[in-house]
């Protein structure tokens, strides 16, 4: 792995999945209070799903802008989380990409050679047991980077 400081346990690349939910917000907040303490360089990339939902509803005519609306979406939430690290003092890369996010999230911690990758855990599922979700599950199987999980907020 590279990109680690002189102290081999301090990040000093993070990048983190995000979106508009509880639980990416708070990843979000966690990595902007690493970056602080150890002045690591932090990417914000926001996964839009890839365009099969969108091209099966043009095929039948019913698209309605659908992809227009899920990229103004994306170039929303990153600018949220971009203005909550510089009002902490920390500015960040953003970056929106396309396709099936764990895969995604992966390729773009390789490219950028991120130390750490940073995701929320989804909300808590059924009996209340806490659930990782398919997207976290499958980014930290395949990591070959640590990857930080953030939990939800309390309500």
């Amino acid at each position: 792995m590279t990109g680690w400081s002189t102290d081999e346990h301090v990040p000093i690349r993070v990048l983190v999945a995000v979106d508009d939910s509880p639980a990416a917000l708070a990843a979000v907040d966690v990595a902007v209070a690493l970056s602080t303490r150890v002045g690591a360089d932090l990417r914000f990339v926001n996964v839009v799903q890839d365009g099969e939902l969108v091209a099966g509803l043009r095929t039948m005519g019913r698209e309605g802008g659908l992809a227009e609306r899920q990229g103004a979406a994306a170039t929303a939430v990153l600018r949220h989380v971009a203005a909550r690290a510089r009002r902490a003092g920390v500015e960040a890369d953003t970056l929106s990409v396309e396709g099936d996010p764990a895969p995604c999230i992966l390729e773009q911690a390789a490219e950028w050679l991120a130390d750490v990758v940073v995701v929320g855990r989804s909300d808590v599922r059924g009996s209340g047991l806490p659930y990782v979700g398919t997207v976290t599950r499958h980014v930290i199987e395949f990591s070959p980077r640590p990857v930080l999980v953030v939990p939800r907020p309390e309500r």
